[in-house]
């Protein structure tokens, strides 16, 4: 794989660790997953077990156990069976998309009447993710929770518009939109959700936790789009920076990997940097510790996403071969298409 150098490239000096609650979490959302309608049959278990996502949410909570870490998993579970659903046909058709992501987030939104233009099995799961997740929480949590669900499902539309234009968007454009469809302030938000806290809106708009998460989102980017790089040319898919700089900058897919590598470093360096930074600010003791465990937390989903994309399937020979040639995930065919014009 042509990706394998760049990636040895980069450094996330931050330490791994993983819940040993992996295992469990792992059976419990397989079940989820089967009872809701998303895997059905061996086949696709069997494919889908071997993507060791539970490894992933582990990574990410590495102090999360029980229900904590089921939801954890449950919703990475549901983002890459909704994700693989853009692999084919889906994922050329803007206006189904933009459909189908009305649906699921009008979910989130009681005030909103439902429409009935989603499959059951991805509306009837995300429904029970929401309300779980959402159950206790304060309204401030809600509704931030709310709003980066809403940017991630919308970001969708805006890569199945990207699939059928022509050029594509120059990398700061491209970033701009990819931060949303990387999903990662879901996944920080359930690390305040996990620690039984709620970070005032102030505090994260301000700096330098904002810079900070932004920072977050794009090295889980550049690292995505590396180790993804050949499962996304097999798929005949453009939503990857390494294929956005070697356009941009008019060099070679090793090149645009290096170049990307060094950019994720660059960021991994300047988030030490602020959070060396933010550790010297004067912040109340509950606070002080609420923040220390947030920007813990963005440490482990950077270092938690490059160490399981080193160790799953998805990006392997496996994974590259389950979409090469027309062929998809066998959970990637839950959205009926209708016929073209109507």
């Amino acid at each position: 794989m042509m990706t394998h150098v760049a990636l040895a490239s980069i450094s996330i000096p931050f330490p791994g660790r993983i819940s040993p609650d992996a295992g469990q979490a792992r059976c419990h959302t397989i079940e989820w997953l089967r009872e809701f309608g998303l895997l059905d049959g061996d086949t696709a278990i069997a494919e889908y077990d071997a993507l060791q996502l539970e490894r992933l949410t582990a990574f990410f909570y590495p102090d999360a156990v029980g229900t904590d870490l089921d939801l954890g998993t449950d919703a990475n579970g549901w983002v890459f069976v909704f994700d693989d659903q853009f692999d084919g046909p889906s994922g050329q058709r803007p206006e189904t998309v933009a459909r189908l992501v009305d649906t699921i987030t009008r979910i989130m939104d009681e005030t909103k009447p439902p429409l009935g233009t989603a499959p059951a099995a991805l509306a009837d799961s995300f429904r029970d993710l929401w309300l779980r997740a959402t159950d206790g929480r304060p309204a401030l949590w809600r509704h931030r929770f709310r709003e980066h669900w809403a940017d991630y499902l919308r970001a969708y539309h805006w890569e199945a518009v990207n699939r059928t234009a022509g050029d594509p968007p120059g990398l700061f454009a491209f970033l701009r939109a990819r931060r949303d469809s990387i999903g990662v302030q879901t996944c920080l938000d359930l690390v305040e959700r996990c620690g039984g806290y709620t970070l005032p809106d102030e505090v994260h708009a301000a700096f330098p936790l904002a810079a900070m998460r932004q920072l977050t989102e794009e090295v889980v980017i550049f690292v995505n789009d590396i180790v993804s790089l050949d499962k996304e040319l097999a798929a005949g898919d453009v939503n990857n920076s390494v294929l956005v700089l070697r356009h941009e900058q008019d060099c070679t897919l090793p090149q645009a990997a290096h170049r990307v590598a060094a950019m994720a470093n660059t960021r991994v360096e300047r988030f030490q940097q602020l959070a060396a930074r933010l550790a010297t600010a004067s912040f109340p003791p509950v606070m002080r510790a609420n923040l220390d465990h947030y920007v813990d937390g963005m440490r482990n989903i950077m270092r938690g996403n490059l160490d399981w994309s080193l160790e799953t399937s998805r990006y392997g020979d496996a994974g590259i071969a389950a979409v090469s040639g027309g062929r998809q995930r066998p959970w990637a065919n839950l959205i009926i298409l209708p016929a073209q014009g109507s």
